[in-house]
């Protein structure tokens, strides 16, 4: 290894993937091994925290190894470690924070605490190498659904936010009562493809005038009426249909407030970020909308919307150069402001 290259290796276990990567320079991915617990949660509809924490104790020591020998090096080419310290399930966090911090004070190595939000939106800096703030986030994710202002790798400003659902949380349980399980968001993307997004007149929710904030719980329940009027009244159900009305009612609203934000604040770049930016929909309105107003759209490869450990390590390259280590009494927050 060439020690002339800054080595960070980076540590995601907010939710249920157990993810360790090593980057070089925080932009170039040596490694990043993501251990995805969907299969084991999906037959309970949704993730279970504390079969997510176990599982992440019993993957976790094998990821580290397996991030080690893709990248070809050993913990002592490693000059930083970036860890996921909030938000998420507490459980899940504190096995990422642990390890993280156990090798940190073994092989005396700096150690930077991430926000989760912070490292989706530095995913970008992997796959767009010339990339430089400022610019336009959203983040759409299970947990997320975030309008941020980005002026500085460390300087970020949520200029709107759920005030109820996140984004996927509304995908996961729309799916849920109509009958394609979990995990609802790419399940609801490909049948709407199938369906007709004008059959059905969901309410568009934009909140009071001016307000870059978001709501999805109003929505959720109008789908659940609707089919609960249907099926009394003896209807057949084209699930299509819903798929593709509901979804279309939410990204209406979401690329409505993004292009609002970008005017606002006069950025000529957005960045998508977060699970949900891996939807095909999402992608195809924004991009026409920015095509429209002359605005350039940034999107990470898919592997890096999901939670990944490439997105932690970029993120902290940056909070190091110009902030600095943490101390090892850094803890897991699950509820970490901005």
């Amino acid at each position: 290894m060439n020690k002339g290259k800054h080595i960070t290796m980076a540590f995601e276990s907010s939710c249920d993937e157990t993810s360790v990567a090593i980057l070089e320079e925080g932009r170039t991915v040596l490694s990043n091994v993501i251990s995805s617990q969907i299969d084991i949660h999906t037959k309970f509809g949704g993730v279970v925290p504390e079969i997510a924490s176990r599982h992440h104790l019993e993957n976790i020591n094998m990821v580290v190894d397996q991030a080690l020998d893709e990248a070809g090096i050993t913990l002592d080419d490693v000059d930083l470690i970036g860890v996921t310290y909030g938000p998420g399930l507490i459980g899940a966090l504190l096995v990422g924070v642990a390890t993280a911090k156990a090798i940190a004070w073994a092989k005396d190595i700096p150690i930077v605490g991430v926000h989760h939000i912070h490292g989706h939106i530095s995913a970008s800096y992997i796959k767009y190498k010339d990339l430089e703030p400022p610019f336009m986030a959203l983040v759409v994710s299970g947990g997320h659904t975030n309008l941020v202002e980005v002026t500085d790798y460390n300087q970020c400003k949520v200029l709107g936010q759920t005030r109820d659902d996140a984004v996927g949380e509304a995908y996961d349980k729309v799916a849920r009562v109509i009958g394609l399980g979990y995990p609802g968001g790419p399940k609801i993307d490909k049948v709407a493809k199938e369906g007709n997004p004008n059959a059905i007149d969901f309410k568009r929710v934009y909140l009071e005038k001016g307000s870059l904030d978001f709501s999805f719980s109003g929505l959720k329940t109008a789908v659940l009426n609707y089919l609960n009027t249907q099926r009394q009244a003896g209807n057949e159900i084209n699930q299509a249909d819903v798929a593709a009305s509901f979804q279309q009612a939410v990204l209406d609203v979401i690329v409505d407030k993004t292009m609002e934000a970008v005017k606002t604040f006069k950025k000529d770049k957005i960045v998508l970020a977060g699970g949900v930016a891996a939807n095909s929909k999402l992608r195809e309105m924004l991009e026409e909308r920015c095509k429209e107003e002359g605005v350039k759209l940034l999107v990470p490869d898919p592997i890096l919307c999901t939670d990944n450990a490439a997105m932690i390590g970029a993120a902290a390259y940056y909070k190091f150069k110009t902030m600095g280590a943490d101390d090892l009494h850094m803890d897991a927050t699950a509820n970490l402001p901005l």
